[in-house]
């Protein structure tokens, strides 16, 4: 592991499902699935899953600290379970589906301690916070077949994760609830009919498709970093248009039959907002993808702003 990475360790009920909010986002590097927690060495995903090992199935991640703060890490971790389940998470019972945060150093069971004592005293739940904070211990790789399983096995990923209940208890649990009144109030019409009734504006009449200065645009609403300007291009399709989001997981992607097509919508996960679409027409140099928004649905911060905004630890976008 290179020396500016760290380690991180969560179990999380299934691991199948502890992959994806995790991959591919910035500064992760590696996310494996695995066991932990128990005693027995190398042990199998059947001996795991008799709850006979004292081994939990857990996700580790490499991650570089500087672009991906193991606090953003944790609180991930927390909107990914049930935390005041202590017999495992969803359909999924025993010892070997708790939810567990193991530390590797102090720094990171501190924060792991306020996180949960923040939760705790949120009153978000009825019930007491389950979710144990232990030393990491010994970690093995699980089998090669529940690697990335929910790119291996897509279909029946997004089954299980339906079926299992998990899917539906973090739409109605974590997903943040914005009330449409005070929205109404606080956006613009046209800020509120793109984001809230899935409107379009009209091409090159829109205050960022031909935006050439450096920095961010973030969510109108909850104010979550969407993209930057170092993967914006002219599309000249008279939206502001990117190659890539800066974290992928801020975003949620729909299917969208409106209006005679076949498109993929795109909103931002937070706010539940309408931002706009994405295409595969985008630069083939730079991953094919074109994600045309609407300026609506976002604000600009320039580069020089971003720091006295809030936005300092994403400077490292301008290294």
């Amino acid at each position: 592991m290179a020396n500016n990475h760290e380690l991180a360790t969560f179990a999380g009920g299934c691991f199948w499902c502890m992959v994806e909010p995790f991959d591919e986002r910035p500064g992760v590097v590696e996310v494996i699935s695995g066991y932990t927690g128990g005693e027995i060495e190398n042990p199998t995903y059947e001996q795991v899953c008799s709850n006979t090992t004292g081994h939990v199935e857990a996700v580790q991640i490499a991650f570089d600290p500087k672009t991906m703060p193991y606090q953003e890490l944790v609180n991930t971790f927390w909107q990914q379970i049930d935390p005041t389940d202590p017999g495992g998470q969803f359909h999924d019972r025993g010892e070997s589906y708790q939810t567990v945060i193991f530390y590797h150093n102090e720094e990171q069971k501190r924060i792991a301690e306020e996180s949960k004592q923040k939760l705790e005293k949120s009153g978000k739940f009825k019930n007491p916070i389950a979710t144990k904070i232990l030393p990491a211990k010994p970690f093995y790789k699980a089998e090669e077949a529940h690697q990335d399983y929910y790119k291996k096995q897509s279909f029946h990923y997004r089954l299980y994760k339906k079926g299992s209940g998990r899917e539906d208890f973090l739409k109605n649990n974590w997903q943040p609830k914005f009330n449409k009144a005070n929205l109404k109030e606080q956006l613009t019409p046209i800020q509120y009919h793109v984001t809230q009734e899935n409107g379009t504006e009209k091409p090159f009449h829109n205050e960022y498709w031909d935006n050439e200065e450096e920095g961010i645009y973030v969510d109108i609403i909850s104010g979550e970093v969407l993209f930057t300007s170092k993967d914006k291009f002219d599309a000249n399709c008279g939206w502001p248009s990117f190659t890539k989001p800066v974290d992928k997981y801020q975003l949620t992607e729909k299917t969208d039959s409106s209006h005679g097509m076949i498109r993929t919508e795109v909103r931002s996960r937070r706010s539940d907002s309408h931002l706009g679409h994405v295409f595969n027409d985008g630069p083939v140099d730079r991953g094919g993808l074109r994600y045309c928004m609407n300026s609506a649905a976002m604000r600009f911060i320039p580069k020089e702003k971003m720091a006295e905004e809030g936005y300092k630890n994403y400077l490292y976008l301008f290294d």
